[in-house]
C-alpha cells in the first residue's frame, strides 16, 4: 500500500493550496482517507476526511468553509482544497487511510489510520 502526497509549497497568507494524495494498493473504494498535520513543536491533528464509498467528507471546525476534501476514484486520489491559508495552517500535512468510517479517526475516539503517507510540507507566510 502507498499514499502519495504532493502540491505543498510556501504561500503567502490568504492564498491557497491543494494538496493530491495518490492511493496505490488497496481498494480505494472500501476505506476512508484522511488528512493530518502537524505543526512544529505540536502534536498531529486531523484536519479533514472523506469515506471514498460514498463520497461523505468531514472536517474539523477550525478548517470548515476553508479547506474542502474531495476524491477521484478513477484517479484513486484524495484532494485537499485549502483557501485563505493562514500561519497557524503551516505544517506537515500527510493523508491516510482506514478501514473504518472517518468519525472513529477524529474527536471523540481518535482512533490510528493503518496507512500513512510521507507528508508534503505547507508554509504559510504572514
Amino acid at each position: 500500500v502507498q499514499l502519495v502526497e504532493s502540491g505543498g509549497g510556501v504561500v503567502h497568507s490568504g492564498e491557497s493550496l491543494k494538496l493530491s494524495c495518490v492511493v496505490s494498493g488497496l481498494a480505494f473504494g472500501s476505506h476512508s482517507i484522511g488528512w493530518f498535520r502537524q505543526a512544529p513543536g505540536k502534536d498531529r491533528e486531523g484536519i479533514s476526511c472523506i469515506n471514498t464509498s460514498n463520497d461523505t467528507p468531514y472536517s474539523i471546525d477550525s478548517v470548515k468553509g476553508r479547506f474542502t476534501v474531495s476524491s477521484d476514484n478513477a484517479k484513486t486520489t484524495v484532494y485537499l482544497q485549502m483557501d485563505n491559508l493562514q500561519p497557524e495552517d503551516t505544517g506537515i500535512y500527510r493523508c491516510a487511510a482506514g478501514f473504518g468510517a472517518c468519525s472513529w479517526y477524529f474527536s471523540p475516539y481518535y482512533s490510528e489510520m493503518d496507512y500513512w503517507g510521507a507528508g508534503t510540507q505547507v508554509t504559510v507566510i504572514a
